[in-house]
């Protein structure tokens, strides 16, 4: 499964626009823009999967990372603050990742 099969290449590059700044990625933004926020929890599940590498059932810092480039292989990486930041808001049981209810909980907030 595609990032594609879920949601447009053109809300993709919307989103990923948006935020090429340096210290610009802001979640809610980008997850409405992409158009995910508007998905269904298991469409937003299959995402989450997508973004899970390792298939450990969390997506953690060095995943995070990364996470533009999951969206769009040319995106830039996220910063460490825009790491902590989306980890503080997102990371309910403070394990230093997100689970996928957790991921879910982020993309509708």
């Amino acid at each position: 499964m595609s990032l594609t099969s879920i949601l447009s290449a053109d809300a993709i590059d919307s989103a990923i626009k948006d935020c090429q700044a340096p210290e610009s990625f802001n979640h809610r933004k980008f997850f409405q823009i992409c158009g995910l926020s508007k998905k269904s929890p298991e469409q937003v599940k299959n995402v989450f999967e997508i973004l899970d590498d390792d298939a450990s059932g969390s997506i953690d810092e060095d995943e995070l990372k990364f996470f533009l480039q999951k969206f769009s292989p040319g995106a830039r990486l996220l910063s460490e603050n825009e790491i902590k930041s989306i980890l503080t808001v997102a990371d309910e049981d403070g394990d230093g990742q997100i689970g996928v209810e957790e991921f879910q909980t982020l993309v509708f907030s």
